[in-house]
């Protein structure tokens, strides 16, 4: 019970914390793009993620433990992710050496100043009730991105599964990869181990992060590689976090 309250004092603490510095971030952000865009944009705010996991660490105990960054390629690339949380989106910004363009929807651009500035940053917005015209955008602006030295991240997932779950993984990303001839990068995240899905509690605990070899896209069949992308992330998920999967599955 007191541990309860505890974590439920320092997650209002946390959520207070992020609330009052993405609004001078964001304003910020929105006037220094009035004069330069591009990667200086996308690291300033990049900093406001680094300000915010800082909170989620020091106030709320959340640490990470890091796994095969020596697999990331120096090239283009497409990062394909487990989703449980708002920690692994928060945290990738901070962790990864080149930008990160993620696939969203168009509507957390609408959210009062932390869209706001995700408006101003070079990422792929998209209307999912348009599913051919979304993914021509994908299509496009990916490759755009990828020309640039920066890497595409997708959640095959779609949205964030509970802790032992798995969702449907979609092909999107491997498609995206087949077409541009990108390999592809499986990871796995234990996120919801402290921070689980639609819940603002935050918990003390380690996230792990790893990140498999990339597996290359050149002749392969857009659902079978996205099913050996699959089978990677729930083994390394298991493997992970063994107690999360010991009950029936989910």
């Amino acid at each position: 019970m007191a541990s309860g309250v505890l974590a439920a004092l320092r997650s209002l603490l946390f959520t207070l914390w992020m609330a009052t510095t993405v609004v001078p971030w964001a304003i910020a952000v929105l006037l220094y793009s009035i004069f330069v865009r591009g990667a200086p944009i996308y690291w300033l705010c990049a900093g406001w993620l680094r300000v915010a996991m800082w909170g989620c660490r020091t106030i709320c105990g959340v640490q990470r433990r890091v796994h095969g960054m020596e697999n990331l390629p120096d090239g283009p690339a497409i990062l394909l992710s487990k989703h449980q949380s708002t920690w692994e989106t928060f945290t990738y910004p901070t962790l990864m050496p080149r930008p990160l363009c993620y696939v969203f929807k168009r509507e957390l651009l609408y959210i009062p100043f932390f869209g706001w500035a995700m408006a101003r940053i070079d990422m792929i917005h998209i209307d999912r009730s348009r599913r051919a015209e979304a993914w021509a955008r994908v299509a496009e602006q990916g490759r755009r991105h990828m020309a640039h030295g920066n890497w595409v991240i997708m959640f095959p997932e779609g949205t964030r599964s509970p802790r032992g779950g798995q969702g449907a993984y979609k092909s999107g990303g491997a498609r995206l990869a087949v077409e541009t001839g990108a390999p592809v990068v499986p990871i796995a995240v234990t996120a919801a181990r402290c921070w689980p899905r639609r819940t603002f509690l935050v918990r003390p605990g380690v996230v792990d992060v790893s990140i498999g070899k990339p597996i290359p896209s050149a002749g392969r069949a857009p659902d079978e590689l996205m099913r050996e992308v699959e089978a990677w992330i729930e083994a390394e998920m298991r493997r992970l976090d063994p107690e999360a999967y010991a009950g029936p599955s989910r």
